[in-house]
């Protein structure tokens, strides 16, 4: 069996995404490849670029026969994101196919985002951008609403990593690649939420943001203007958990 959905405003691209068997035929630079899993490349039609990941297996060790394929969750999690306004890379086609009930191939397709870097490329390359007090005033205040969104929604990313955060040419900020995100409740949520927030504040040490800068990402993450205790309470809680961490 055999499922393919080519969302309607990309059906004018039928003739080169129109089936799985068109996406396995598919051949572009090599963006990813995990041996005897999955592969990414990036294909050009009409002067617009698109990801195609492929996937040959469900998931990795016991993932493989166990759960909903790591793909799947990838793309219903990349249009969760959508329905819950944040932005994203739109996808264009997602599907997979079985054999009498055992999972064969899966493959899912996005548009890139034109002009845009991820942010970790963005640090690692020294860009003066990060230097830039305004600009990170304004992506560390896009980046905090979007995360808590995910989590007013009692969902976590999973891999909330500057390398899964682009920015364009305007400073507009999409999340991307999810495959692991899933929602939580009670005590694992609010652990999740801590790592998921230190995760952020690790790459924005390491990356030379100053304390007041952090802070900042912090209250608005909270949206709050200023500490209070119930602030001062949560940071302490933040700090603890990268205490043990570094221990």
């Amino acid at each position: 069996m055999t499922t393919w959905q080519l969302q309607p405003e990309f059906h004018h691209l039928r003739g080169y995404f129109g089936s799985l068997d068109d996406i396995f035929k598919l051949d572009g630079p090599q963006v990813s490849h995990a041996r005897d899993f999955s592969e990414a490349i990036r294909v050009e039609v009409n002067e617009q670029q698109y990801y195609v990941k492929r996937y040959q297996a469900a998931g990795k060790g016991i993932r493989r026969f166990l759960g909903t394929p790591r793909i799947q969750r990838e793309w219903e999690n990349l249009l969760s994101f959508d329905a819950w306004g944040i932005p994203t890379a739109p996808i264009v086609a997602y599907g997979m196919e079985y054999s009498y009930g055992l999972f064969r191939r899966s493959a899912m397709i996005t548009a890139a985002i034109p002009n845009s870097i991820d942010l970790l490329s963005l640090a690692t390359s020294n860009d003066p951008r990060l230097r830039d007090r305004q600009w990170v005033d304004h992506i560390s205040k896009q980046i905090a609403v979007i995360t808590r969104t995910l989590h007013a929604k009692q969902f976590i990313h999973g891999d909330l990593k500057w390398r899964n955060i682009l920015v364009n040419g305007n400073g507009d900020i999409f999340l991307i690649d999810s495959p692991c995100g899933t929602t939580w409740s009670g005590s694992f949520l609010k652990y999740r939420i801590k790592k998921e927030i230190f995760g952020l504040d690790r790459y924005a040490r390491r990356f030379g943001l100053s304390r007041s800068q952090r802070l900042r990402f912090f209250l608005l993450y909270l949206d709050t203007p200023r500490l209070n205790n119930k602030t001062k309470s949560w940071l302490r809680e933040i700090m603890a958990y990268r205490f043990r961490r570094d221990q």
